[in-house]
């Protein structure tokens, strides 16, 4: 780090240079990488994506992943649909909906006569339209086919009721998401929030720096990913990631390197002496816990879904361009303008804070019960966690009003459910498509099956079967709605395989929980030697996996509370418990918090390691240690809640889901556990925590360390050590 820091003081002109050409190139970069980016929700070999990728190959694209829309008439009590006039009138919408969506698979009570498409009482109906998918939306929604559909059935009666067009896109349409800021603007939202920290933090102009290296930072990782875009597919949630993620991860990095900065003036240290060790101490922090970052992320790559892996190639390459502008481009900014911009300088960096020594002396002496304290609230969230269901989000938090809220209600008052938006569809080669509808319509959890005979429906020897489900996808049971519907479709013979979002989504699930414990042991055997060699120590790594797990298992907690359960949900966003979480957000949630709750991790036991090297006792470094690290732990976990709270200002309910996830997480991990649980366990576990065997420490190429040695009072630092 040493060689580095020098190297680039040396070559100012040069570096600022570097950097200067990137950041206007990544800045061009951006809006062309957010168009690249279209990598879909693909589950390669697995009954529902290989099923959904045929019905759209022989069906002109329509249908597969992709939901329908549906129009639904509710009739006034005493009239049915079952009546000739009626009936006409619903053939008539249907034609409506051919006529305004060409090429569209269009179906329903008006043109078949099926009971599926009719509840029992025989006053609701409904209708199911798969328009030509939209090329230029990447996540397969149409809302251009909706506002066509919509214009077509305006004003439109049956019976003398209105036609009610509801589905995933009206439902979108109507939920107000659109009206929320864009990426830039939440990166910008996010940036004012983190200003307003850093000027408490530093009192001078210098809290300015650490924003400015974000700058470079998020452009060159926008300029990084459009690279990748043409290797692979990226998936639009890596801009989301970038904007916000790359901000926070970015100014923490800053921010520490900074603060030793002028901790190391305020011990006498000027010049580049002061940058040179500051790089020693918090940037070699800062490389560990950028690298921590990144296999947080990149750990993806080990699930077998294109979707994550793109994440994963995305995801990793945000801290990595942070770590190299905090390594490079702030020494430079330090050296050039750090003593002018730190001004006014009121607040001394010679001494620890005094609140955070007066807390850690009080963490330490009471250990025991700040250990307790911390480990019931994190029982208490990662026993929530248990009941977890991963699926699709309750359809009844898409949108608040509207007409095609009117029309998801009419289906679920009248017994049909709201399965109706999310049918199986089922391929057929080799047998009786009506055999296979028939078969189906008896399946628990499936209101009504259908075979229509629209030569729309059977293409190239094939027919497709709709199966409509009364869940959701919400409920713990779809799933075993989705095994049922395919043992009783396979065993009719022939040809077949089961479609529609139900069939793929379940094939994701188990594609991605099947294979976590993969991710997890990766993550962690990685991490924990990574730890191992930063530390010197075989406990403190593995008691940082540990807690980190806890940590997003609390932060999971939390999403099922505040989402799956409503508790907060509705009183904040004014949307109603969801019954499940989509299925992608847990383990997203999982890459980013390991990583980033890591960040704290290493920030606050670099520098109890330090102070234990020049100390020998293990209370006096965790008091030193969190004197010095716990206002800078408590600032960067502010900034990066902030980030994510911007965050949950965007378009779309999942991604305020998912921001919840990430800033409840940060908010756990800097309080409860960085604060409480971590400087307890380690005055518990007291010389045990600075344990590494001689034979680990040759492995990691680093001394090694005997617990039961001790280390003598003014030892040489471990960065000066090595």
């Amino acid at each position: 780090m040493t060689a580095l820091t020098r190297w680039v003081l040396a070559h100012r002109k040069l570096v600022v240079a570097f950097w200067l050409v990137l950041t206007v190139v990544g800045g061009a970069a951006a809006g062309p990488a957010g168009r690249a980016m279209n990598q879909k929700f693909s589950v390669p070999g697995r009954e529902g994506w290989e099923a959904n990728v045929q019905i759209q190959k022989l069906y002109r694209g329509t249908g597969g992943n992709a939901a329908p829309l549906v129009p639904v008439v509710q009739l006034p009590a005493g009239r049915t649909v079952r009546t000739a006039a009626v009936r006409a009138e619903l053939r008539g919408v249907e034609d409506k909906l051919r006529a305004a969506l060409p090429g569209a698979r269009v179906t329903g009570y008006g043109s078949t006569g099926e009971t599926a498409f009719v509840s029992r009482d025989g006053r609701t109906a409904f209708a199911v339209a798969f328009p030509v998918p939209d090329r230029n939306q990447p996540f397969g929604d149409n809302p251009r086919a909706e506002r066509a559909a919509r214009a077509a059935l305006r004003g439109i009666t049956v019976g003398g009721a209105p036609v009610h067009l509801t589905g995933f896109d009206a439902l979108n349409a109507q939920s107000g998401d659109s009206n929320g800021p864009g990426v830039l603007l939440e990166a910008l939202l996010g940036g004012l929030g983190a200003l307003v920290v850093l000027g408490f933090v530093f009192g001078s102009l210098l809290a300015f720096v650490p924003l400015l290296m974000a700058v470079p930072a998020i452009l060159t990782s926008f300029l990084a990913v459009y690279g990748l875009t043409h290797i692979t597919g990226v998936s639009p949630i890596v801009q989301f990631l970038i904007a916000l993620v790359g901000l926070g991860v970015a100014i923490d990095f800053s921010l520490l390197i900074s603060m030793r900065w002028r901790e190391e003036r305020a011990h006498g240290r000027e010049g580049d002496e002061a940058i040179v060790r500051a790089m020693e101490t918090a940037g070699r922090a800062v490389a560990f816990s950028g690298t921590t970052v990144a296999i947080g992320l990149f750990a993806l790559v080990a699930l077998p879904l294109p979707f994550l892996r793109s994440v994963g190639y995305g995801g990793l390459l945000i801290p990595v361009m942070s770590v190299a502008v905090a390594l490079t481009l702030l020494p430079v900014v330090l050296h050039s303008a750090g003593r002018r911009l730190d001004w006014p300088h009121k607040r001394t960096d010679d001494q620890a804070s005094r609140f955070w020594t007066r807390w850690a002396t009080g963490v330490v002496k009471h250990r025991v019960v700040a250990a307790g304290v911390a480990l019931l609230v994190l029982g208490a969230l990662v026993a929530a966690a248990t009941v977890m269901h991963p699926g699709l989000a309750d359809l009844d938090t898409l949108a608040k009003q509207g007409d095609a809220k009117v029309g998801l209600a009419a289906l679920e008052s009248s017994g049909i459910g709201g399965g109706a938006l999310v049918p199986n569809e089922v391929l057929v080669r080799g047998t009786q498509p009506e055999r296979v509808a028939h078969a189906l319509a008896g399946v628990d959890g499936i209101s009504g099956a259908t075979a229509p005979s629209d030569p729309a429906w059977r293409q190239h020897g094939s027919a497709i079967v709709l199966a409509f489900p009364v869940e959701d996808g919400s409920s713990g049971t779809w799933r075993g709605t989705v095994d049922d519907v395919r043992a009783a479709a396979h065993a009719q013979g022939g040809a077949v395989v089961v479609g529609g979002q139900p069939s793929q989504n379940k094939d994701f699930i188990d594609a991605v929980y099947g294979n976590f414990p993969l991710m997890l042991a990766l993550v962690g055997i990685v991490t924990f030697l990574l730890l191992a060699r930063a530390f010197r120590s075989v406990l403190l790594p593995a008691k940082a996996v540990i807690l980190n797990v806890l940590s997003v298992a609390a932060a999971w907690g939390v999403l099922v509370l505040v989402w799956q359960e409503g508790y907060g949900s509705d009183a904040i966003w004014g949307i109603p418990a969801s019954g499940s979480l989509e299925s992608w957000i847990p383990l997203m949630a999982f890459a980013f918090l390991f990583g980033l709750s890591m960040d704290y991790e290493v920030f606050i036991l670099s520098r109890v390691r330090e102070e234990y090297d020049n100390t020998g006792d293990t209370n006096e470094a965790v008091v030193r240690g969190i004197g010095r690290t716990g206002r800078l732990v408590t600032s960067a976990a502010l900034i990066l809640f902030l980030a994510f709270m911007s965050l949950a200002s965007s378009p779309g309910t999942q991604v305020k889901v998912l921001a919840t996830g990430l800033a409840a997480g940060i908010l756990l991990d800097a309080t409860v556990i960085r604060a409480l649980l971590v400087p307890a366990a380690v005055s518990l576990f007291g010389k045990a925590n600075w344990w590494l065997p001689d034979w680990l420490a040759r492995l990691l190429r680093v001394r090694p360390s005997h617990a039961h040695e001790g280390v003598p009072a003014g030892a040489q630092p471990a960065a000066e050590a090595e």
